[in-house]
């Protein structure tokens, strides 16, 4: 168990005891050679709960989405993505160092595209422009948010007319599948490839998963070994995968049940404005109301009651429940912030 409350992320979950008994005794081989039984079978597992002929095992979710935009791209192809979506953001700026293209961002809504805008964006034949060579989506979104399927689909027949691969970026598709209460293979089927982290809330200590077609996913093996991403006795970090397609996807509902109590609580604190939109998955945004707040006090002072935080990211707060998180620990959190703000 955990010394400290760490909402920070889902990302800094610990292993269970199954899962570390899987490390012990995975039984592996070398997966550049493509003979890593316990890799071949996360990877062929993942690509059936997706939907899709294979997927590649890879070391974290921006590697996933950066081969995955190396795959699918050419040098000096635009991208046209969501100018809030995570690849934008929180990907030092990957996409022009690794396959140089561009981002072309659009105005959305919590991830969601509107189609005239899409229409817009994409770059029809000129001998000025660069061409259009990728759309890119994200659900669940990072705000907390899921995008509906109704606009996935949208995205993806409007993408096919043009000729436009759609690669998803589905770090947390199995929390979005569980608020729109479907399989993830549905949102998978609107685009052309997905990924996902099992390091995000699944319990693992690291790892991701791209799938894609057969010949998607033979380019992208190979472009994993132009990244520096050839494992070796992989199965030992995949052995867990397998324990959490299988178990840990089925109990996230849990961690959106914990983040909702959580947000209510907070509610009730003066001081806190909860961003109650943004409550779809396993994500608390608020803001704080309080004149003279002291953000580096606040975090300080959390600390020294163990509980981890993150600084707030354009005045917004991000808490994210997980497994390691209970009703307990919240219950504990809530106090010590009011204490703050009774002070």
């Amino acid at each position: 168990m955990p010394k400290y409350i760490d909402v920070r992320s889902d990302t800094v979950t610990f292993p269970t005891e199954e899962m570390l008994d899987a490390m012990r005794n995975a039984v592996v081989g070398d997966d550049v050679y493509e003979d890593d039984p316990t890799v071949i079978e996360l990877e062929k597992r993942s690509a059936g709960i997706l939907g899709k002929e294979a997927a590649v095992f890879v070391p974290s979710g921006t590697f996933a989405n950066q081969l995955a935009i190396m795959t699918h791209t050419s040098r000096g192809n635009e991208i046209i993505i969501p100018e809030s979506n995570h690849i934008v953001i929180h990907e030092v700026g990957a996409s022009a160092v690794l396959s140089q293209v561009q981002l072309r961002t659009v105005k959305d809504n919590f991830g969601e595209i509107d189609i005239s805008i899409l229409e817009k964006a994409v770059r029809l034949y000129d001998i000025h422009f660069p061409k259009t060579g990728l759309i890119c989506m994200e659900n669940a979104h990072s705000s907390g948010k899921v995008v509906s399927i109704k606009n996935m689909k949208q995205v993806y027949e409007f993408a096919s007319k043009q000729n436009i691969p759609v690669h998803l970026d589905g770090a947390r598709i199995f929390n979005a599948a569980i608020v729109l209460k479907t399989k993830p293979a549905e949102i998978a089927g609107y685009c052309d490839s997905v990924m996902f982290c099992l390091s995000k809330g699944l319990c693992c200590p690291i790892g991701s998963v791209l799938a894609g077609s057969y010949d998607f996913i033979k380019r992208a093996r190979k472009n994993r070994k132009l990244m520096g991403g050839g494992l070796r006795q992989a199965g030992y970090i995949a052995a867990p995968g397998l324990i959490a397609l299988e178990k840990m996807t089925k109990r996230l509902g849990e961690d959106h049940e914990c983040a909702k109590y959580l947000a209510e609580g907070l509610g009730k604190i003066d001081e806190i404005n909860i961003l109650e939109n943004q409550l779809d998955i396993n994500m608390v945004f608020f803001t704080i109301k309080k004149d003279n707040f002291n953000e580096i006090a606040f975090i300080e002072y959390l600390g020294k009651n163990n509980i981890k935080i993150n600084p707030s990211e354009g005045s917004e707060f991000r808490f994210v429940t997980h497994y390691w998180i209970k009703k307990q620990n919240v219950d504990y959190m809530l106090g010590i912030i009011k204490r703050f703000f009774d002070k």
